[in-house]
């Protein structure tokens, strides 16, 4: 048994474990590296192992850092099943299909550009018939039922409280006689989450795969977001200014809609009018709706109850893009929710290069943000940002609030590494920058110095 290191080492996108045993192959993610352009076509159009030699593949769940590459995967060979909780595999449907959609618009703009020099045409990384063709590759699992994957290959979907489906992977190995219990933690959540049930904890592990992303950093109290959110909106309308809030599709737009939602029960803001601007968050939105079995009691007896705060009259979901653009024609106060959350792609860049020139408006970052990307740039305090090309100004106000993270902390991933049971011989600390997978590595040899706690560097391999 040994395991390859191809994504997310020592970075936080990109996600990609490979294992070998009794001869066969099966993949753990298969997520697109985001970061400089240049970069991002290598990486994401050249695998880094043969797709056709690839039996089976796990995902933890929907995050295209995490699902991004699948349909590449397929194109060059890959025929086997793609197994995934039922809400990953409906969510998937459509965010795989979107980043389809930006990727040929991407390249239809940049072949004009090249067009116009006498360069050649660009092709997308893959199209939209790519990502339907793959998609019908998914095998659907439910949370705590083991499932047959190959011959020594049994795998259990445990909650990871990260974002709706998303799921730590447990993984029983036999292979000449020997048996193994390889956990991958998957993207953990906080735990206490407004919509999500808590993070579950794998137990008798002997071999722990395990996230890092803030493994070096704490998160702002929970109990403080809502006061923060409402004091930040309330001064932006005292000014006359829009609310513009860049917002990843999937988890983070149906929290802020929900907190908004509290904050306008509680009258500690106007019932404002609020635009979702992306076709995406409206379908991911619907796919909430149906997977009441994610929810924690709380959520789960409000949604029960039909008091829906993902439908509230104040609430509109932009479809098309003549609707999107009239939103640049809206008079007074409103609060438009747009992807992506690292203001990378989609329609939120249209809506910051359009208000970022008025000092009455605020760009409300939520979440975090990969290095070099435009989100990433606004909330370090940038005076000039690129976007589409051109320069321009930020006179915009610029707040962030980190409260919102679907990762756990440095004290939160403590203490569930602390709740993991088993001998745990080898511990590998991925998906995180250099730093805080050092800082939390660290802790985890505090917590287990009898194991064998790494850090992998990309193309790193290991025996089980």
């Amino acid at each position: 048994m040994r395991l390859h290191f191809f994504g997310a080492n020592r970075t936080t996108t990109g996600s990609k474990h490979l294992l070998e045993i009794n001869d066969r192959r099966v993949l753990l993610e298969c997520g697109m590296f985001q970061g400089r352009r240049s970069k991002t076509i290598e990486y994401n159009s050249k695998l880094p192992f043969d797709a056709t030699g690839v039996d089976a593949m796990l995902l933890s769940h929907a995050h295209i850092d995490h699902s991004g590459i699948i349909p590449v995967l397929c194109k060059q060979g890959f025929s086997g099943k793609i197994f995934a909780t039922d809400a990953t595999t409906d969510l998937c449907r459509y965010m795989l299909l979107d980043s389809a959609h930006i990727q040929e618009q991407d390249a239809a703009f940049i072949t004009k550009k090249h067009l116009k020099r006498g360069l050649p045409a660009v092709a997308p990384l893959y199209t939209q018939a790519d990502a339907t063709a793959a998609v019908a590759q998914f095998q659907p699992v439910h949370y705590t039922q083991t499932t047959d994957i190959l011959p020594g290959v049994r795998a259990t979907w445990l909650d990871a409280g990260h974002i709706l489906g998303s799921a730590m992977i447990v993984l029983d190995l036999e292979e000449g006689g020997r048996k193994v219990r390889l956990a991958f933690s998957g993207d953990l959540g906080r735990g206490h989450n407004d919509i999500l049930r808590d993070p579950d904890h794998p137990r008798d592990v002997d071999y722990l795969l395990v996230e890092s992303t803030y493994g070096n950093r704490e998160h702002e109290p929970l109990t403080d977001v809502n006061n923060r959110v409402c004091a930040m909106i309330n001064r932006a309308l005292e000014q006359g200014g829009k609310i513009i809030i860049p917002s990843f599709a999937v988890g983070r737009t149906q929290q802020l809609l929900y907190t908004l939602y509290e904050l306008t029960q509680s009258r500690c803001i106007p019932a404002l009018p609020i635009f979702v601007d992306s076709p995406l968050s409206h379908n991911a939105t619907e796919v909430f709706r149906q997977h009441p079995e994610c929810f924690n009691k709380k959520f789960y007896d409000v949604m029960m109850n039909h008091d829906n705060p993902f439908r509230t009259e104040n609430v509109t979901y932009i479809q098309s893009v003549e609707e999107s653009i009239a939103l640049n024609d809206h008079r007074g106060p409103c609060i438009i929710l747009s992807a992506s959350g690292m203001a990378e792609a989609g329609r939120i860049r249209h809506h910051i290069r359009n208000n970022i020139g008025d000092p009455r408006n605020l760009i409300l970052i939520v979440g975090w943000c990969a290095p070099h990307t435009l989100g990433s740039h606004l909330a370090t305090g940038h005076k000039l940002v690129n976007i589409f090309g051109e320069e321009f100004k930020v006179r915009a106000q610029v707040e962030t609030i980190n409260a919102f993270s679907g990762h756990a902390d440095r004290h939160e991933l403590r203490a569930w590494a602390e709740q993991v049971t088993g001998p745990q011989r080898g511990i590998f600390v991925v998906h995180g920058e250099a730093e805080p997978a050092e800082a939390f590595a660290g802790t985890l040899r505090e917590l287990h110095p009898q194991s064998q706690v790494t850090v992998p560097v990309f193309g790193d391999s290991v025996e089980l």
